[in-house]
């Protein structure tokens, strides 16, 4: 499932219900190999900051909800975790896995929905969902959370966006999402999402606290083009003409007014760490 295509942030206050609008048309499987190529991963400093507050350590039993090509769990595995990932897309899991082997690590990955894992109750010490939350029934995702950690697990929430701001290259392909696929409403974001700690607070979790940095992601135009054909405006929701019709406006446009390759990108890392509480309901299985 992984993340959506766009900046998409908690500016936007009814982002879950843009993600819902669009999603019976969006296949992230369709741009695995895209998406496994291109998009860039949560920077070091993300898990730089999880070990550093106590959230991440070796040995931990981690699942990665919405893990498409693995960013997060692949992360946490070279941290010394013990990671699980789960995703509703084959294809996506695959080129994960591709990527884990190249990194040395090894991810196990279950095909199920975020929303019913059907994981052992109390079984894991952390959870993550990175660039995927805006998909999922976020009240029922948080609630299976809550029942497959231990009592003073985490469940971290996080985003790696592309900050539009006028001018900007993000910005401007934005626009040109629009200008292609007008269904798609999932720009215009800041980076921030307010709304995550709320969703926490109302399943249970405490001790919930934020956290966020701005980075500049390093794209050349070929490897630019290709993260925005793995988004949902884009690779995952139109059909192979479109996509073709839009990359080739994406490369005139970067030529002429991004000439410079490669070209930074500002990004925003956020991400809100809450902590289970005593008491979960049982059931499920240890798949």
């Amino acid at each position: 499932m992984a993340g959506h295509g766009s900046s998409t942030a908690g500016s936007r206050s009814d982002l879950r219900a843009a993600a819902r609008a669009i999603s019976k048309e969006v296949e992230f499987g369709k741009t695995a190999a895209d998406y496994a190529r291109h998009r860039a991963d949560f920077p070091d400093a993300f898990f730089e900051r999880l070990i550093a507050m106590g959230v991440a350590k070796p040995g931990m039993r981690a699942l990665d909800l919405g893990t498409g090509t693995g960013t997060i769990g692949r992360g946490l595995a070279l941290g010394g975790c013990e990671v699980v990932g789960l995703d509703r897309s084959e294809a996506m899991m695959a080129e994960a896995a591709r990527l884990d082997r190249a990194a040395g690590v090894m991810v196990r990955y279950v095909r199920s929905a975020a929303e019913e894992t059907g994981l052992r109750a109390g079984s894991f010490d952390l959870v993550t969902a990175g660039q995927c939350w805006h998909w999922f029934d976020s009240r029922r995702a948080a609630a299976e959370v809550r029942r497959i950690l231990r009592a003073g697990g985490r469940l971290v929430i996080a985003s790696f966006d592309w900050i539009p701001l006028a001018g900007n290259v993000a910005d401007a392909t934005e626009k040109l999402i629009e200008k292609h696929n007008p269904k798609w409403k999932l720009g215009g974001g800041l980076g921030i999402h307010p709304l995550w700690p709320r969703v926490m607070a109302i399943a249970g979790f405490g001790n919930i606290e934020t956290f966020s940095f701005d980075v500049d992601a390093q794209y050349t135009h070929e490897a630019w083009r290709g993260r925005v054909r793995a988004s949902a405006g884009v690779g995952a929701s139109l059909a192979p003409a479109a996509v073709a019709r839009f990359d080739d406006e994406l490369k005139q446009m970067l030529a002429k007014r991004y000439p410079r390759d490669p070209m930074p990108v500002l990004h925003r890392v956020f991400a809100a760490i809450g902590v289970a509480p005593e008491g979960v309901a049982g059931g499920g299985t240890d798949r």
